[in-house]
C-alpha cells in the first residue's frame, strides 16, 4: 500500500491510496469469509458455497464493497495518525473508488475534512466591551425570599385581580390570522405570572385579570421560536381566568433561618446570600467579558470552516438540548412532535451559533499557538492543590480520586486562564456606563473556561421550556 495527499477545496485533504493486486485479492478473501453466510446458491447449504461459485452466481463484484471497507478500516486511521503533524481530521471522510484494474489492484480515495488554518488580522489593541454585574440589596432580598418560599402556604385569592407572582388557572386558545394552530389550546392550565414561561407579553397582559374574566391577548412569536410556522407571527390568545392562588410567606426570623438554612441569624444568612450572589456576578461578568473578547477577535479572523466541524458542534448542541429536556421529563422526540418540527429544521436552528463556536475555538487555538502559551507542571500542580483544598483534601488524596482526563482539563484551564489574562492586558476594555476604558484586570483574577465552551454568542438558543405535553397543547412560550 502507498498513498499520496493533496490539498483540496473547503479545508479538505484528498488521500489517494493504492493497493497492489495481492493486497486487493487478500481483501476480497477476507470479505468472502466475513459475508459468505449471507448468500445462498442452489445445491449448497447457505454459507457453504465456495468463493468462485458465489462470484459466478452473484457477479464478480459481490465482495467488492466489503473488501473496500476492509481496506479503508485497515489503513485509513494509520494514515491519519502518521500525518497528524501535517493535518488534523475533523470529520468522517468522503470515500470513493478511483480505479479497479484487473491484475493491477485498486486505487481508493478519501476526501478528509481537516482543521483549517485561521488568519487573524488583529487580536491586540482592540476596543472591547467589558461586562460588569453588581449585587444590590434588592437582589439579596429576592434571594432571601426564596428561602421563605420553601415553606410558603398557598392561599386562594378572591378579593383582588391577579398580580405578578400569583399562580393563575386559565383556559387559553391561540390563533394566527384567525386560524387556530396545533398545540395552541389548553384548559385549566396553571401559570405562574412573572415566571417567563410563556412568550414575551403574554403574562404581563394576564396580570390585572379577575376571576371569571375573559380577555383577548395579542402577542408576537419570537423570530427564533421553535415552531417554524409560528416564527415572527402575531397571535391572539383568548384567555379565561378561573382561579388565583397566592403564597403566604412565613416570618423571617433567626429561628427560621437556623432551622432551614443552618445559620444562627438572619443577618448571617443575608451575608451568605450576598457572598454567593457576588460570586455569581463575578463569574457572569468574567464569562461574558471573555466571550466579548473572543467574539470581537473573531471579527478580525478569516477562515474556511469545513461543514464537518459545524455539524460536530451542532451534534453537541442538540445533545445538550436533549439533556436539558430530560431534566424536565421530556424526550427530544416528544419535543419535536409538540413543536411540529422535523430533525433537519431543528438542527438548522443551531447552525449559525455552531459555526461561531467552531470559529471561536479555532481563534483560541491560533492565539495560544502564536503566543506559545503553555502550562508548566508547577502551575498544574498548584491548580490541583487549589481544587483539593476546596474539598478539604490533600493534593495527593485528590489526585488519587481524579479521572485521568481531569489533569488534561486542568492543564487546559491553566492555558486558557493565561490566554485571557494576556488578551485583557493587551486590549482596551470599556463598560457601557461611560464608554471609557475600564481598569484592566490582573492576570491572577482572570478565570478560565475550556475552549470547547468559548464562542458562546448572544444568539439565542431554542429554549428548553417544557411544552404542555400532557394536555397535548403548545403553550405560548
Amino acid at each position: 500500500m502507498n498513498y499520496t495527499q493533496a490539498v483540496g477545496e473547503k479545508s479538505t485533504v484528498k488521500l489517494t491510496i493504492s493497493f497492489s493486486e495481492e493486497e486487493w485479492q487478500d481483501a476480497i478473501s477476507k470479505a468472502f469469509l466475513k459475508t459468505r453466510g449471507k448468500y445462498a446458491v442452489p445445491g449448497f447449504r447457505k454459507g457453504k458455497a465456495p468463493k468462485p461459485v458465489l462470484e459466478n452466481y452473484y457477479g464478480k463484484a459481490v465482495f467488492y464493497e466489503e473488501a473496500f471497507n476492509y481496506l479503508y478500516g485497515a489503513h485509513y486511521f494509520s494514515i491519519i495518525e502518521k500525518e497528524k503533524d501535517n493535518f488534523t481530521a475533523v470529520g468522517e471522510p468522503e470515500l470513493s473508488v478511483e480505479e479497479i484494474t484487473e491484475g493491477k489492484g485498486v486505487v481508493l480515495s478519501a476526501v478528509v475534512p481537516v482543521k483549517p488554518d485561521v488568519k487573524i488580522d488583529a487580536y491586540k489593541g482592540l476596543k472591547i466591551k467589558k461586562y460588569e454585574y453588581n449585587v444590590s440589596d434588592a437582589d439579596v432580598d429576592a434571594e432571601v425570599k426564596k428561602l421563605l418560599e420553601r415553606k410558603a402556604a398557598p392561599v386562594e385569592v378572591t378579593d383582588r385581580p391577579c398580580e405578578n407572582g400569583d399562580t393563575v388557572n386559565i383556559d387559553f386558545s391561540g390563533s394566527v390570522d384567525g386560524e387556530k394552530f396545533a398545540g395552541g389550546t389548553a384548559d385549566a392550565y396553571d401559570l405562574v405570572l412573572g415566571s417567563g414561561s410563556f412568550i414575551p407579553g403574554f403574562e404581563a397582559q394576564v396580570e390585572g385579570m379577575k376571576i371569571g374574566e375573559e380577555r383577548d391577548i395579542k402577542v408576537t412569536f419570537p423570530e427564533d421560536y421553535q415552531a417554524e410556522n409560528l416564527k415572527g407571527k402575531e397571535a391572539v390568545f383568548n384567555v379565561k381566568l378561573h382561579k388565583i392562588t397566592s403564597k403566604q410567606l412565613p416570618e423571617l426570623t433567626d429561628e427560621y433561618v437556623k432551622e432551614n438554612a443552618g445559620v444562627a441569624t438572619v443577618t448571617e444568612y443575608r451575608e451568605k446570600c450576598r457572598e454567593r450572589l457576588v460570586k455569581q456576578a463575578e463569574n457572569r461578568s468574567r464569562d461574558e467579558t471573555e466571550n466579548s473578547i473572543v467574539n470581537e477577535i473573531c471579527k478580525h479572523a478569516t477562515v474556511e470552516i469545513p461543514d464537518a466541524m459545524v455539524e460536530t458542534e451542532i451534534d453537541r448542541m442538540v445533545q445538550d438540548f436533549s439533556y436539558r429536556l430530560m431534566y424536565q421529563g421530556i424526550k427530544l422526540e416528544e419535543y419535536l412532535q409538540y413543536t411540529n418540527q422535523k430533525m433537519p429544521e431543528f438542527r438548522a436552528q443551531f447552525a449559525s451559533q455552531a459555526k461561531q463556536r467552531a470559529l471561536s475555538q479555532l481563534v483560541i487555538e491560533k492565539i495560544v499557538s502564536e503566543e506559545k502559551i503553555t502550562a508548566s507542571e508547577e502551575e498544574v500542580e498548584a491548580k490541583v492543590a487549589e481544587q483539593a483544598a476546596s474539598v478539604d483534601k490533600t493534593a495527593e488524596e485528590y489526585k488519587k480520586s481524579m479521572d485521568p482526563r481531569q489533569l488534561d482539563y486542568i492543564r487546559n484551564d491553566v492555558i486558557i486562564t493565561k490566554l485571557f489574562a494576556l488578551l485583557s492586558e493587551n486590549n482596551e476594555l470599556y463598560t457601557d456606563e461611560n464608554s471609557a476604558p475600564a481598569k484592566k484586570p490582573a492576570a491572577k483574577k482572570t478565570a478560565a473556561k475550556k475552549p470547547a465552551e468559548e464562542g458562546e454568542t448572544a444568539e439565542k438558543k431554542p429554549a428548553a421550556k417544557k411544552p404542555a405535553a400532557k394536555k397535548k397543547t403548545e403553550k405560548p412560550e
